[in-house]
């Protein structure tokens, strides 16, 4: 069993918290994820991981109340224990060689971003963080984002926050002011990662991005996070998540996005509460 050590709400949609992990504690590194089950009947969903404390033995995820499973996640509380909590998956990124970078990170892709930026920062990198949000009261993680960034850079769509517009309209800014970037990583919705792609690989910089498609067992066997990069088929979970962006085949990704929304609704429709408005 896997105990919640802190949880905390970022904002009305997303959620922090922290699980006691020393296993996947031991060996995680940026980049990687677990995938874990909130109980014996659950589903499996795989969250980034989004920090790790060594000497406490703890991992930090962040999730969004989008579906049935984070929704059920949000009700539990400290204390209480997870059934599963499998890792650390997948690839750890690279950063050798990087020297000015240009972090991207929009919606909860912000939350994956945070611990690539703070990594690159800390081994000395030069960072310029630049993140999205569709308005200020969604803004996530902002101290924490000003600490593991040499320029901090946040963009809203309504402009609330007194910076309107999409974080490929800043990049753009920074790459029009003669910003000599070795490497873009872009992390968040595939629209945006692929925006980003198409406005980098007009500069010809190596462009990262992170996948996050449909996963179940995170090994590589059920091939549901399968997607085709530079004509070849590879798996999320055991080759990725990064990937190189301007290789990714976003319309197969796109659409394969989207295979599920209907049995999405269905399953929220049929586990809802009608007294509470909750999950049960």
């Amino acid at each position: 069993m896997f105990k919640i050590l802190k949880k905390r709400v970022l904002n009305p949609d997303v959620t922090l918290m922290e699980i006691e992990a020393p296993q996947v504690a031991r060996k995680a590194l940026p980049g990687q994820f677990i995938i874990l089950r909130v109980d014996d009947k659950g589903e499996r969903i795989p969250l980034t991981v989004a920090g790790f404390d060594r000497e406490a033995g703890s991992i930090t995820i962040i999730f969004q109340k989008v579906g049935y499973t984070t929704i059920k996640l949000d009700s539990m509380e400290e204390g209480e224990c997870l059934i599963d909590f499998v890792g650390p998956l997948g690839v750890a990124s690279e950063f050798e060689g990087m020297k000015k970078v240009a972090v991207i990170g929009g919606g909860l892709g912000v939350a994956i971003a945070y611990p690539q930026a703070k990594a690159l920062h800390d081994l000395g990198a030069e960072v310029d963080l630049i993140v999205g949000f569709r308005n200020k009261d969604l803004i996530i993680l902002e101290e924490e984002l000003k600490d593991a960034s040499t320029n901090l850079t946040m963009m809203t769509d309504d402009g609330s926050n007194g910076n309107k517009g999409f974080v490929t309209a800043a990049l753009q800014e920074r790459l029009a002011q003669g910003a000599n970037y070795d490497t873009v990583i872009a992390i968040g919705p595939l629209m945006m990662m692929k925006a980003v792609c198409d406005l980098t690989n007009e500069s010809g910089i190596h462009t990262i991005i992170s996948m996050n498609p449909i996963m179940i067992d995170g090994t590589g066997m059920c091939g549901c996070c399968r997607l085709t990069v530079d004509g070849k088929t590879k798996f999320a979970c055991v080759d990725g998540p990064d990937f190189d962006g301007h290789k990714v085949d976003f319309a197969e990704a796109i659409a394969r996005s989207k295979m599920y929304k209907a049995e999405e609704k269905i399953s929220m429709e049929k586990h809802n509460c009608r007294l509470t408005g909750g999950v049960r």
